[in-house]
């Protein structure tokens, strides 16, 4: 069982005192106190709670595509020598585009609605994975492919029993940030692509001077990525405990 982290439990104690005390100090309208900000959360609680409910749905979806198909396609690209030569380069053309950037496109191809906003969840959140897969499975010990030669498996089945497990460690660094990317993303699409989502509720509380409104969102989407952060750690460590066994490592 993980230790409690007292020193990061004062700080943040900290940071909320100072929040609360400095905007009172100020007295500015637009510098809300922190229990005026909890008072909003209170009073909106059912708004934002749906409208998180759908970023999260959306970051779901982007994520879980992704996932079925940059992982098979990294160890393809990772194994096969030529399509690395192929694909690559235009990996690492498209990989600097910001989100924003492609929002034209996808809303050509996708329009306005989950469709635009999960083809921009799946742009941004492919190249972590994508590389990471890459690079995991060229890491890999060449005597492991003599494994697979010696079982006289497939090159699919040497793919799929030996490369993914094998890389599994360096997938999963990929993936924990293609999770904080998917929301954030999530967040983002909402805000150009506006439908619904707490994107459009930070958004709309912007446009109409609810200041305390929007931070009341914000807070609901710093806590819930911290969580998610949290049960992917807990799954890092679960699903890769024989990777931390023989490391010593306890993941981060």
């Amino acid at each position: 069982m993980s230790r409690i982290n007292l020193p990061a439990i004062l700080f943040g104690l900290a940071i909320l005192a100072f929040w609360e005390v400095g905007a009172r100090m100020i007295h500015n309208p637009f510098v809300p106190t922190l229990s005026a900000t909890f008072a909003a959360l209170i009073a909106n609680a059912g708004t934002i709670g749906m409208e998180m409910a759908a970023t999260l749905r959306r970051a779901a979806i982007g994520l879980a595509i992704t996932l079925a198909t940059m992982i098979p396609f990294g160890i393809l690209v990772g194994r096969i020598r030529t399509l690395g030569e192929i694909f690559e380069p235009l990996i690492n053309l498209l990989r600097p585009l910001p989100p924003p950037a492609v929002a034209p496109i996808a809303m050509l191809f996708a329009g306005t609605g989950d469709g635009g906003k999960i083809a921009m969840i799946v742009f941004t959140c492919a190249f972590p994975v994508l590389i990471s897969t890459i690079d995991g499975v060229r890491a890999n010990h060449p005597m492991l492919t003599d494994v697979g030669r010696s079982l006289r498996l497939t090159r699919l089945e040497n793919m799929m029993l030996i490369d993914l497990p094998a890389a599994s460690p360096i997938i999963m660094t990929g993936i924990r940030l293609a999770v904080a990317a998917a929301l954030l993303v999530s967040v983002v699409s909402e805000m150009l692509l506006t439908t619904n989502g707490i994107g459009v509720y930070l958004l709309r509380s912007q446009e109409n001077f609810r200041i305390a409104d929007g931070l009341a969102g914000v807070v609901v989407v710093a806590v819930v990525g911290f969580l998610v952060n949290a049960l992917f750690q807990w799954l890092d460590r679960r699903l890769l405990a024989w990777h931390h066994a023989t490391t010593g490592g306890h993941g981060r």
